[in-house]
């Protein structure tokens, strides 16, 4: 995976779509079931950070870097990301 490669749109989309479909899970779950808590909740964000983190670490990692992909990549795409400005 380098700076320099070009984005892999399949592999981002891949972890968009999933975390589209945690956020959209979560409402759902918040909205229809009385005894949704934290503990609950903690578990759908860590869901929905872990592939959105994924997308934007992971984005220039080619289909074969993706296939032969590590523990230790997992563990470190899934990191909130150091290089992304948020100061909006």
């Amino acid at each position: 995976c380098g700076k320099d490669a070009r984005m892999n749109k399949e592999w981002v989309l891949f972890h968009l779509k999933e975390a589209l479909e945690e956020i959209e899970n979560t409402i759902k779950e918040i909205e229809t079931e009385p005894e949704y808590d934290d503990s609950e909740f903690s578990v759908a964000v860590a869901h929905l950070y872990h592939h959105v983190n994924t997308a934007w670490n992971s984005r220039n990692c080619s289909d074969q870097d993706v296939d032969e992909s590590s523990d230790d990549n997992f563990t470190k795409w899934g990191q909130f990301p150091s290089d992304l400005d948020i100061s909006c």
